[in-house]
């Protein structure tokens, strides 16, 4: 089975530490939102998905100890941990919409006291978890239909169970293929520099007993021109009305070899992931990281200290490059603009 990444517990909230993976499996107590801002700003927890249910997770944190009846301050205090935990990350558009939900939420029960308040909030972060998994399983049952018995697919950095609250989005489909007893295999982009792949998807393949191989980052092109892959599935941080795709960096470049070596390239990602108000990927910002993560990535320093960096998070890959989007509603595909709107 897949494992929890975030859950609540007699009214605590815990996360698995991802950046102790894969060498050790722990779960970490946060305690308020500023420990949640540091869990999602240092990829403790990451992945689209599971970021935006932290958020929610984070306003109910550091909310809960308010004293008093008085509204006005409440909402005070409210706003303050929202626009807060909105600075963790700029890219993942969950974030975003967890934010915003939280905040319909309370807009919409003005009527009540701040304790009840804070109920409705914890209420419906928890059920944020309960829609992930039957939203990311939805993606996998419509995923599955791409997948043959015998395939070989690729996939870049983790969009599996651990970018989600359980389930994942481009490993979903994987998941489900082995659960119908299809004999698959899965090359595992290393996703340099901070090996999501190596470190996440490897370890939640292993750990699934479905078989896969790990790669370098530059090393896909060449196993696609062997004939290696079948199919293409990754994640998405951010989808624009157009289809253009913000990813994980590397995400672009494996896009672009599977136009050229005629490998199917789908996205999976919840309707959430999708924004309708960025018309095209040039209006997606992209966060770009401590250069460090480059110069000296887990401890031992591989570059000159004082080389420039640029470590963007993420890339945006071009719509005319993607062969279709896979939600929880169905497989979306070209014309996108036209077709996204359908669907909402």
């Amino acid at each position: 089975m897949p494992i929890p990444t975030i859950y609540s517990k007699d009214r605590k909230v815990f996360i698995l530490d991802q950046t102790l993976l894969p060498l050790e499996k722990k779960y970490i107590q946060i305690k308020d939102e500023k420990e949640m801002w540091e869990a999602i700003k240092k990829l403790r927890i990451r992945g689209a998905p599971a970021i935006g249910i932290a958020a929610a997770f984070g306003i109910w944190l550091g909310i809960k100890d308010f004293k008093g009846d008085e509204i006005k301050k409440f909402l005070k205090r409210f706003n303050d941990v929202c626009d807060y935990l909105a600075t963790s990350r700029p890219t993942a558009v969950n974030l975003f919409w967890a934010i915003d939900r939280i905040k319909n939420l309370v807009n919409k029960n003005l009527e009540l006291k701040p304790e009840e308040l804070k109920d409705i909030i914890f209420e419906e972060a928890n059920l944020m978890i309960e829609e992930d998994n039957n939203v990311c399983r939805a993606i996998g049952c419509h995923g599955v239909r791409l997948i043959k018995d015998g395939d070989s697919l690729i996939t870049h950095c983790n969009a599996g169970g651990l970018a989600t609250a359980m389930y994942g989005t481009a490993l979903a489909p994987m998941y489900r293929a082995k659960e119908l007893g299809y004999n698959i295999h899965v090359w595992v982009d290393e996703t340099r520099p901070l090996l999501q792949g190596a470190r996440i998807t490897a370890f939640e393949l292993v750990e699934a007993k479905i078989p896969a191989t790990l790669i370098t980052d530059n090393m896909a092109a060449f196993v696609m021109y062997q004939g290696k892959v079948n199919l293409a599935i990754v994640g998405a941080d951010r989808i624009a009305a157009n289809g253009d795709t913000a990813n994980k960096i590397g995400t672009l470049a494996l896009a672009i070899l599977s136009s050229e070596f005629n490998v199917p390239f789908y996205i999976a990602a919840p309707l959430s992931t999708i924004d309708l108000n960025k018309s095209s990927g040039e209006d997606i910002p992209i966060e770009e990281r401590n250069p460090d993560e480059v110069i000296r990535g887990f401890g031992k320093q591989t570059a000159p200290s004082n080389i420039k960096v640029y470590n963007p998070a993420f890339d945006v890959t071009p719509a005319r490059y993607i062969t279709g989007i896979i939600t929880e509603k169905g497989i979306i595909h070209p014309p996108f603009e036209e077709n996204i709107k359908k669907l909402f």
